[in-house]
């Protein structure tokens, strides 16, 4: 099967997952609360968060967030769907390919990976791991969520791939921490880390 294609991110797409409220999948202050932990999570640690990088920005939740957290910080939103960047002037790339002049500080990558095919996820996750040099926050549903029904599939796009927990672990433990609540620190980065500040490996 091949990955999601780019038309079927358009303007009946976001409507449906995100404007209307009777489909929508977005609670908006389900992502405050998310934002402020993942911040709050990334302060503690001391992490430096100059630069920041959304990739699958959507609708650009995170980036007043972002602002809101790290006032000094550049934030940079690069989409998938043509008619978001049309609508709000994001840089058009994808989370398999996309290439920077120099990694970034934080990187948010949420509820894109599971519309790629195997070959492309791995691409991916690689691609994730030279593009941060600091955090990443991924956020994906697999496919021990839906065993464990903890997924409302009325609401969830049936065309994801359900790709295993550990195909997302494995790929990205080459590069970085799990330090929890989907939050990673790259191997790159220079934060001291407790043990019990991380998963084992």
């Amino acid at each position: 099967m091949q990955s999601a294609p780019p038309d079927l991110f358009d303007e009946a797409y976001y409507q449906r997952f995100y404007y209307d409220k009777k489909t929508s999948v977005v609670d908006p202050m389900h992502v405050e609360r998310l934002g402020a932990f993942v911040c709050a999570y990334l302060q503690y640690l001391r992490v430096p968060v100059a630069r920041v990088l959304d990739l699958g920005c959507g609708i650009g939740l995170w980036k007043e967030i972002v602002a809101r957290h790290f006032p000094q910080a550049s934030f940079h939103g690069v989409e998938f769907s043509e008619y978001l960047c049309g609508r709000f002037g994001w840089e058009r790339g994808s989370v398999v390919d996309y290439q920077a002049r120099e990694p970034f500080d934080f990187v948010v990558c949420q509820g894109v990976l599971p519309y790629l095919n195997p070959a492309d996820l791995k691409r991916a996750l690689n691609n994730l791991g030279r593009l941060s040099r600091g955090a990443l926050y991924v956020e994906a549903v697999t496919r021990e969520d839906y065993e464990r029904d903890v997924i409302d599939e009325d609401l969830t796009d049936a065309r994801i791939f359900r790709h295993r927990a550990q195909v997302y672990r494995q790929g990205l433990l080459r590069h970085f921490h799990e330090i929890g609540g989907g939050v990673w620190l790259s191997r790159e980065a220079e934060v001291p880390l407790f043990s019990l500040e991380h998963a084992p490996e």
